[in-house]
C-alpha cells in the first residue's frame, strides 16, 4: 500500500506491473533528457551577448530539430505499443472472477466454484482499528491465488465504477450492461 510520502510505485506482483514500472523509467529518462537539453539552451541563448545571425535562421537547423523530435517520438512509441499488446494478451485462465459493483459495495463471484459469492462492504470509520487504511479497507476481502492466471469479469449494477489492484497494474471501468474483462 503507497504512503503519504512514497515516491515511486508500489512493489509490482506481476510481470506486467514490472513491464509498466519499466516503460515508466524510459519516457521519464527521456523526458529529463529533453528539458535538461532545452532548459540549457534557453538559458544559454539568454544569457549570450553574441547571437550568430546564420544559427537563428538556419534550414539545416530545422530540419535538424524536426527530424530528432521523431526519433524520439519513436523511442517512446514502440515500447508503448509492445507494453499495449502485452497487457491485452489474454492466456488460459485457471481461474474466474466475476466482480460487479454497486453504490457502496462490490459483489465477488467464483463463477468455477458452486455457489461462492459474497459482497465486500467498505469498514466505516468509527469500526476501523489504527492500522487499517482508511475509506479503503473491507469486511471481505476477496482472495486472488499467486502465481496462476486469473481472470477478472468486471461489470456494474447501477453507476460507474472504478476497478483497480496498483500491485499487479490492473485498472479498469465498471460499467453498467457491459463486461469488462481483465
Amino acid at each position: 500500500m503507497s504512503t503519504l510520502a512514497a515516491l515511486n510505485f508500489q512493489n509490482a506482483a506481476s510481470p506486467l506491473m514490472e513491464q509498466l514500472i519499466f516503460f515508466h523509467d524510459h519516457s521519464m529518462t527521456i523526458l529529463i533528457l529533453i528539458i535538461t537539453i532545452v532548459g540549457y539552451n534557453i538559458i544559454s541563448t539568454y544569457t549570450n551577448i553574441n547571437i550568430d545571425q546564420h544559427m537563428l535562421e538556419s534550414q539545416p537547423l530545422e530540419l535538424f530539430w524536426t527530424i530528432v523530435p521523431s526519433f524520439i517520438l519513436v523511442f517512446i512509441g514502440l515500447p508503448s505499443i509492445r507494453l499495449l499488446y502485452l497487457l491485452d494478451e489474454v492466456y488460459q485462465p485457471s481461474i474466474t472472477i466475476k466482480t460487479i459493483g454497486h453504490q457502496w459495495y462490490w459483489s465477488y463471484e467464483y463463477s468455477d466454484f458452486l455457489n461462492l459469492e459474497f459482497d465486500s462492504y467498505m469498514i466505516p470509520v468509527n469500526e476501523s482499528a489504527d492500522f487499517n487504511f482508511r475509506l479503503l479497507d473491507v469486511d471481505n476481502r476477496t482472495v486472488i491465488p499467486f502465481n496462476t492466471q486469473v481472470r477478472t469479469l468486471i461489470s456494474a449494477a447501477d453507476v460507474l465504477h472504478s476497478w483497480t489492484v496498483p500491485a499487479l497494474g490492473v485498472k479498469a471501468d465498471a460499467v453498467p450492461g457491459r463486461l469488462n474483462q481483465v
